[in-house]
Order: C-alpha cells, then sequence, then structure tokens
C-alpha cells in the first residue's frame, strides 16, 4: 500500500476513534446534567419519568461543526419512534456561542417545519447551552440558567405530550355557561397559567429553595469534567 493511502486509513481509524470518544464522554455528561441538576433539583415535571421508562433518546452528533442540516436525521428519527417523548440532540464539537446556537436551532425547526408541512412539526424544539449567567430576577431569566447543558444542545419534547400536560388543567380563556354560574362565582373561579409559565415558576421556586449557589455549583463541576475530559480526548488524538 502506498505510504499516502496508509497515511489516510490511519487518520480515518484515528478520526472515527475520536468521534467514538466524543459520543462516549457527550452522553455520560449530559446524562450528568439530567440525573444530578435536572432532576435532582426537580425542574422538569417529566424527566426521570421518561427516562426511567425508555421514553427519553440522546442523539450525540459528534461532526466538527456540523450545519442545521446534520441534525435534521436524527431529529426525523426521533419523531417518528412514537415511543420517545423527549429527545436530545448534542452537539459536543459545535463551536457557536449561546446567540449563535439559538439561530441554529431557529434554522433547525424551519427546515424540521418545511419538512412536515401542512400537518407540522411533531416535536417542540428547544436550545440549550453552555454559556448561561444565573439571573435570578424573574423567573424568565432564569431559564438560560437552567438549560446550561454541558454541551449545546436541542432538547425535542413530543407536542402530544405537551397537549396533554396542557388538557389537564384550565388555562387561558375558557368557555363558561354564564347561565349556570353566577358573576360573583365566576370573578372567585382562577385559571390557572399556561405550562411554560408554570414551570418557570416552579422552578424559580425551586432554586430559591435549594440556592442558586448549590445550583451553580453542581453545573460547574460538569463543566470542569466536560473541559478536562474533552481536553484530554483532543490530546489524545492530536495529528
Amino acid at each position: 500500500m502506498p505510504k499516502h493511502a496508509q497515511r489516510g486509513a490511519i487518520d480515518r481509524e484515528d478520526d472515527s476513534a475520536l468521534q467514538e470518544a466524543y459520543e462516549d464522554e457527550a452522553r455520560r455528561l449530559y446524562l450528568r446534567y439530567a440525573i444530578e441538576f435536572v432532576e435532582g433539583l426537580n425542574l422538569c415535571p417529566w424527566a426521570t419519568s421518561a427516562r426511567v421508562a425508555g421514553k427519553t433518546r440522546v442523539e450525540i452528533l459528534t461532526k466538527n461543526d456540523p450545519s442545521p442540516e446534520d441534525a435534521l436525521a436524527p431529529a426525523h428519527s426521533i419523531s417518528c419512534d412514537e415511543t420517545i417523548e423527549v429527545g436530545l440532540l448534542v452537539f459536543p464539537r459545535l463551536s457557536l456561542d449561546r446567540l449563535g446556537f439559538e439561530r441554529f436551532v431557529a434554522r433547525v425547526r424551519e427546515l424540521d417545519a418545511e419538512r412536515y408541512g401542512i400537518e407540522g412539526p411533531r416535536m417542540a424544539m428547544a436550545a440549550f447551552h453552555p454559556e448561561a449567567e444565573a439571573r435570578f430576577g424573574n423567573p424568565y431569566q432564569l431559564v438560560p440558567f437552567i438549560r446550561r447543558t454541558p454541551d449545546p444542545t436541542i432538547q425535542l419534547v413530543r407536542r402530544s405530550v405537551l397537549e396533554s400536560l396542557r388538557q389537564n388543567h384550565v388555562e387561558g380563556t375558557a368557555w363558561v355557561d354564564l347561565s349556570k354560574v353566577s358573576v360573583e362565582e365566576l370573578l372567585k373561579k382562577k385559571t390557572k397559567p399556561p405550562l411554560h409559565e408554570r414551570i418557570a415558576e416552579n422552578n424559580f421556586e425551586k432554586l430559591s429553595e435549594y440556592g442558586i449557589d448549590h445550583a451553580k455549583a453542581i453545573l460547574d463541576e460538569i463543566r470542569r469534567d466536560r473541559d478536562e475530559t474533552y481536553g484530554a480526548i483532543e490530546m489524545r488524538y492530536k495529528k
């Protein structure tokens, strides 16, 4: 075999091993975030049950700086698997800051919507990114911090699951037969806020209870683990 061909074969083997190492470690790090932070602090109403029941699927995209188009195939695969309620697309080698990743995810949403056409996407997508400071002014300011995954990540939640959760509560405006209820009773009746508001408020209360420094320490330790682990991978396979 010519030397240049032999070198190409070795490079391909090294790249395959590098990607496999990233996949294993990115999966491990995401599970740390999910179990130690989200589930440990009770920040998601269905995270634990979905994971334990095998209804969560994590896909690691190990390509160096993948495009939004690269995310479509695994997103579609998750969408088509009706047993999956929560999907995660993790990008350990994507070098985008938080705002850049928001635009990246917006483009993935557009492409996904084009795929499904008039019926609409089956999964709702949200951007999670490791670069987010703790802003504790109100529940909505805290959302990016709670979404501080070890790597840029797209969370996919099946829309039918969200709709089921919404239907279990009275939200927004509701039709009422005024002939069967007095105005006084109607004014006393309180409707619950939308699902996303309830989750944000619950998380705000939980982190107030546990202490933001405690929450930040968990995320900082996972980030330290990530940086050291990926640094070791790059050193191992550095050409």
